[in-house]
């Protein structure tokens, strides 16, 4: 097997259980040294339960790699701003940072409380900005002092931020959230030789099990290997894209962009939008269908 990770240095939140530990494992056996990050926390973000970080480092040394264990909330800005240097000061550096933290509470629209939509707004969106803050100030500094890394953000969106899934009203602007969030840390970084990309992965886990008949879903290890590609230094030339993951297939995802326009060539009237815009419709595609309608 090629490794294509040897001597690199990463971070993987959420990496106890499901997706998140199948990255760090592939990490890891491509040569990576890992901080596998896991605050310990149920399916609805309540704390209390035992860590699962420490059965996936052990399993990491266990073949030979390099992994410690990290439990930090990742959306407190202190605690993610020590994981950066936890791995900095345990590793010598970092090269790669994989977002991958967050937890669901799926509920209707009209039936969601404010602590629900504060909550995964929180671990999801705030989870990603902060690691991401933090290490991409490290990376500035190093590149101002000429010691530029070639270092590589793989974010975690969804189908459900994507193209929007019913139910998940709170989590689907979350992860339509980390895209954007994408987008713009490609394109700031891009000068400090970082580039920023997204998964949207499918996979039988904890969250998606109990929602809807898992049983033909791809495994949490099935998305890894191009997590592994995106974190290499192979992957240099590819940023601010987004590609969904569905066991063998992968897809390069295509967001807004600008279609079908008219000019009125002064400020419109509310009457003349209507026969405008139905015009402009017309000639656009349809959208994607929302997830569970």
């Amino acid at each position: 097997m090629t490794r294509l990770l040897e001597g690199r240095i990463a971070i993987v939140t959420g990496a106890g259980r499901g997706i998140g530990r199948a990255h760090a494992l592939e990490l890891a056996r491509h040569g990576a040294a890992v901080v596998v990050n896991d605050y310990g926390v149920s399916l609805a973000g309540e704390v209390g339960e035992e860590s699962p970080a420490h059965a996936v480092v052990e399993e990491i040394r266990a073949a030979g790699g390099e992994a410690v264990v990290n439990g930090a909330d990742v959306a407190d800005f202190a605690a993610a701003e020590a994981m950066v240097h936890q791995a900095i000061e345990t590793f010598g550096g970092l090269d790669i940072l994989v977002n991958n933290a967050g937890f669901v509470r799926d509920r209707m629209l009209v039936n969601t409380s404010e602590e629900e939509w504060d909550a995964v707004v929180r671990v999801h969106l705030k989870g990603h900005f902060a690691p991401l803050r933090h290490a991409g100030a490290y990376w500035r500094a190093e590149a101002k002092a000429g010691r530029q890394r070639a270092a590589r953000v793989i974010n975690t969106s969804s189908g459900a931020g994507l193209q929007g899934s019913v139910g998940q009203a709170t989590y689907s602007a979350a992860k339509a959230g980390i895209a954007g969030l994408t987008l713009v840390a490609a394109q700031e970084m891009g000068r400090y030789g970082v580039t920023v990309n997204a998964i949207a992965p499918v996979a039988r886990t904890r969250m998606t099990e109990g929602a809807f008949d898992t049983s033909a879903m791809a495994l949490p290890e099935d998305n890894s290997p191009v997590v592994a590609w995106l974190a290499s230094e192979d992957a240099g030339d590819v940023t601010g894209r987004v590609i969904e993951i569905d066991g063998s297939v992968i897809t390069v995802e295509d967001g807004w962009r600008h279609g079908p326009s008219s000019d009125a060539g002064a400020r419109w009237q509310a009457g003349d939008v209507g026969p405008a815009l139905r015009s402009l419709l017309a000639q656009a595609p349809a959208p994607e269908p929302v997830y569970g309608a």
